[in-house]
């Protein structure tokens, strides 16, 4: 008797940017498209350093197929007791490629960012919410754009602790060491009322392994040359702010776009090293003249550092933890009017990118930011 034949599968492969981690996974065609959701949680953020993460969960029993010489064994896991899923990220690069399920059950949520298919393949991914907006106090991206290729995103708020395993978004929050309590607000609230020179805002990812607070521009900075390539004339008492949409932070995060904050070394305490380790961190050079680095122990991206500007660091906007919301527009002024390398982020998903550079625009426009800058 002739035995039944396989249902159609579509294979797609994955790889982070230093390509210690590379695997593949065969999708029955049936389950096409994926729904990719942009989670907003501050977990997600936390541990990817990132605005929000990207991922869509694989149906049950589909396993990742690691291709030699890569192999689980070059993965970071990182759990908390919260958690109802284990995260996974590349122990050399910090990419993460996603979570499985904590009961032993072939279960993945993966990060849909570092794969080979895009919106050049019809059919394989499509964009399908905005998961827990309210947990940015500010809506984040979900402020700045609410559809993509034509089809409006669900605002999808979930009540974290009571969600079933299966994503990323199934974890309960952890409390954050010194996190201040939301407040109303955007960045032209006062605009006559000078920042407090004293004031610091922390960064931290979420084990709270790496944690350090970022000043005010100091007297002496703003009386320096450098102020005036740091500082936009918009307000001085904030910092230059950046998304990105280059193919090498999509592969050391896991995610389609980060946000950068352009900062002085100097302005950071405690101290940075030469090496820019703090805590837990762990450095990886992407090129001869960049180094990025992300904790250890969580994943969470924080630093990049170039040859060319040694002495500003941009620090991972998703570490952040601005009482006013996850764009800290009281610390940040963003450069609205064009996006960093957006020519990477149209060729890996035009429909995505297109979304999130016109919506900055209107975004940056309604709230006052800067249409352009130039990042030496």
């Amino acid at each position: 008797m002739a035995s039944p034949e396989s249902p159609p599968t579509k294979t797609l492969t994955a790889s982070c940017h230093c390509h210690s981690i590379q695997f593949s996974i065969a999708l029955p065609t049936s389950s096409l498209p994926l729904k990719i959701h942009l989670c907003h949680c501050t977990i997600c953020r936390y541990v990817h350093g990132a605005p929000c993460c990207f991922h869509t969960p694989l149906p049950d029993g589909v396993d990742l197929d690691f291709i030699a010489p890569s192999s689980k064994d070059k993965l970071t896991s990182y759990t908390h007791p919260s958690f109802r899923s284990r995260k996974w990220f590349c122990s050399t690069c910090g990419c993460h490629i996603g979570d499985s399920s904590l009961t032993g059950e072939v279960s993945w949520t993966i990060s849909t960012a570092i794969y080979d298919a895009n919106r050049e393949e019809e059919g394989i991914w499509k964009f399908n919410s905005h998961m827990c907006p309210g947990s940015t106090g500010d809506g984040g991206l979900s402020g700045v754009f609410g559809s993509v290729d034509g089809v409006e995103l669900r605002m999808w708020d979930v009540d974290l602790p009571a969600v079933d395993s299966g994503t990323s978004s199934t974890t309960a929050s952890v409390p954050v060491k010194d996190k201040p309590a939301l407040q109303d607000g955007n960045a032209s609230d006062n605009p006559d009322t000078p920042a407090d020179p004293d004031e610091k805002l922390l960064a931290q990812c979420h084990c709270g392994d790496v944690s350090f607070h970022i000043s005010r521009p100091s007297p002496e900075f703003l009386t320096s040359p450098a102020s005036s390539t740091w500082l936009s004339p918009i307000d001085k008492t904030r910092w230059l702010a950046s998304l990105d949409l280059c193919d090498d932070c999509r592969l050391v995060t896991g995610t389609n776009v980060i946000g950068w904050m352009f900062v002085p070394v100097d302005h950071i305490t405690p101290a940075l090293p030469s090496n820019l380790l703090v805590g837990s961190s762990k450095a990886y050079r992407s090129t001869e003249d960049v180094v990025r680095t992300f904790c250890g122990t969580c994943g969470a991206t924080v630093f990049y550092w170039c040859k060319e500007r040694p002495e500003i660091v941009d620090v991972a906007t998703g570490l952040l933890r601005a009482p006013e919301g996850v764009m800290a527009e009281k610390w940040a002024v963003w450069r609205s009017g064009r996006l960093a390398w957006p020519e990477n982020g149209l060729r890996y998903h035009e429909g995505f990118a297109r979304a999130l550079i016109d919506g900055m625009k209107v975004w940056g426009k309604e709230r006052g930011h800067a249409e352009e800058f130039v990042v030496p």
